[in-house]
């Protein structure tokens, strides 16, 4: 397990990629919280990443501190703050709102801007911390079982109980090494606030507590906890690809002109290109096996731009008045959406983007890297890059152009869906651009978000599961080579950006070195008839 730290005091944990964290109908499953509580230097830091290391195969974990959450302070109390004279340890000291308002987000699995404190500055910052997709979350701070409000999030409550001694002098030690306090100023305003809110606030709350730690000498519970987390998110666990495969089969495999019409119940939920010559010309290029490099990255991004252009006209246009270059008064049309990004699930998704910056001038794009289990076939979101409104409150007014090669199972494209609207998108803003689709993918995105609109430029008539037997090292990927007369897509063609490349080179390595001598086995589920891979075919396997 690897970890990326998000400040002092708060961690965030990650290994294996998140497996889905929400029924087949797209409704997420909230996260498992632990509230930890206890005196000042208690240790309840130490037992929440105590408990952590514990764990096995928990895919994200988020230790989130009450310091965060201290109320802003006026010129006024900041100065008593820098002489030691205000209370920091009352609950009046905390903005409990807040606090319990970003807790609940984070269990409901949203995307959330976490406060930034300093203690130099003994101030909130204007700053925040973008927190999103852990599944077990970690509430840890001297007053976290003090509000009720708190206490009915939490799945797990913890009092961490040491010694009075043991607990001054680690919060001497502390303080004077990494917040640059002074011994007489720590014992002050110990004597003065901290005992008191301990004795006052702390120690009661002690009662609301599942179980009480100690806050030394405490592996023996720290192994139970471990475990006891363990059966909850193992009982919490999602697999449901194969059954999204077997509910929505077509009821035959033969292709007739019936399996290509779109229903009265999936319109404007589907759209499917003009199937002209042209555009079956360009399919029958994509699907051969024979058709050189160069010329399948050409087509595809023919293709990609018409996808986009037919997208384009879904969204909401306005009159508008113009004045010619002849100064004439012209009635026209623009676009009423002030914001639109696109999103491409990395690495089919990529070949997209080119074709959407032809249409749209400098579109912001984001980018999820969404890989399959190699034994189960289920996603797995290893990471998100995503633009800032998406990430903000123009999120509810932001239209996202989701882009993927191909939608199968609908396994991908549902978790995909699942990111933008845990961020604040709009069902009814997500229109998804894909070569193509399944009826498998089609019916089980429609029955989870029936406001989403999915364009394809064609459909297969069935998806059919394929195992791999792939060498060792097979998983990594190669740079792009250089052709005649023809760049290699960059990561600025493919939407990539530097965070998400970093992290997808983590994964190849990672499941390099975790492959067997032999041989690796890869489960995927392709559409019938397929056109292969389209992110290796683009980027060069």
């Amino acid at each position: 397990m690897s970890h990326e730290v998000v400040r002092k005091d708060e961690v965030l944990l990650s290994s294996k990629g998140r497996p889905p964290w929400y029924s087949p109908t797209g409704k997420a499953v909230p996260s498992y919280v632990i509230g930890i509580a206890g005196g000042s230097a208690s240790g309840k830091t130490h037992v929440a990443t105590s408990i952590l290391r514990q764990l096995n195969h928990i895919p994200t974990c988020l230790i989130l501190s009450q310091d965060s959450f201290y109320n802003k302070l006026d010129a006024e109390k900041n100065a008593m703050a820098h002489r030691n004279e205000l209370d920091f340890d009352a609950p009046e000291a905390i903005d409990m709102q807040l606090f319990a308002q970003c807790v609940r987000d984070l269990k409901e699995g949203k995307a959330v801007n976490c406060p930034v404190y300093s203690f130099d500055e003994h101030q909130r910052l204007e700053e925040t911390k973008y927190l999103y997709g852990a599944s077990v979350i970690i509430v840890e701070g001297i007053l976290t079982l003090c509000s009720p409000e708190l206490r009915d999030l939490y799945d797990l409550k913890i009092f961490v109980n040491a010694d009075s001694d043991v607990m001054l002098s680690r919060r001497i030690l502390r303080d004077t090494k990494e917040r640059g306090r002074d011994v007489d100023g720590i014992i002050a305003q110990y004597l003065r606030f901290v005992k008191r809110s301990y004795d006052t606030f702390v120690l009661p709350s002690s009662k609301h507590a599942d179980i009480i730690v100690p806050g030394q000498d405490n592996d023996t519970a720290k192994v139970l906890l471990a475990a006891h987390v363990q059966r909850e998110i193992d009982a919490r666990s999602l697999r449901f690809r194969s059954k999204l495969m077997e509910q929505n089969a077509p009821r035959s495999r033969q292709t007739t002109a019936q399996d290509m019409e779109v229903s009265e119940e999936q319109e404007p939920f589907f759209t499917l290109l003009k199937q002209t010559n042209q555009l079956q010309g360009i399919m029958t290029i994509l699907r051969d096996a024979s058709t050189p490099r160069s010329e399948f990255i050409f087509y595809v991004d023919r293709l990609s731009s018409l996808v986009v252009e037919e997208a384009l006209g879904m969204l909401e246009y306005g009159s508008v008045k113009v004045t010619t270059p002849l100064g004439v008064s012209a009635s026209g049309m623009t676009m009423l959406q002030k914001s639109v990004v696109g999103v491409c699930i990395q690495r089919s998704g990529g070949p997209f983007v080119k074709g959407l910056r032809r249409v749209i001038r400098d579109v912001r794009i984001g980018a999820l890297l969404i890989q399959s289990d190699n034994s189960t076939g289920e996603p797995l979101l290893f990471h998100t890059s995503l633009p800032d409104c998406v990430k903000s409150d123009a999120a509810k007014d932001t239209v996202v152009f989701l882009m993927d090669a191909q939608i199968s199972t609908g396994a991908a494209a549902i978790m995909a869906v699942r990111v933008l609207l845990d961020h604040g998108i709009q069902e009814r803003h997500i229109v998804f651009l894909t070569y193509l689709v399944a009826p498998q993918g089609l019916a089980a995105v429609y029955k989870a978000f029936p406001a989403v609109r999915i364009v394809a430029a064609a459909k297969g008539y069935d998806t059919e599961e394929w195992t791999f037997s792939l060498p060792k090292h097979a998983t990594g990927t190669s740079s792009p080579v250089e052709m005649e007369d023809e760049r290699s897509p960059t990561d600025a063609d493919t939407g990539g950006s530097h965070h998400l490349q970093e992290a997808f080179k983590r994964l190849q390595f990672n499941r390099r070195s975790s492959d067997t001598p032999q041989e690796t086995k890869k489960k995927a589920w392709i559409v019938v008839p397929d056109c292969g891979a389209f992110g290796d075919r683009y980027l060069g396997a």
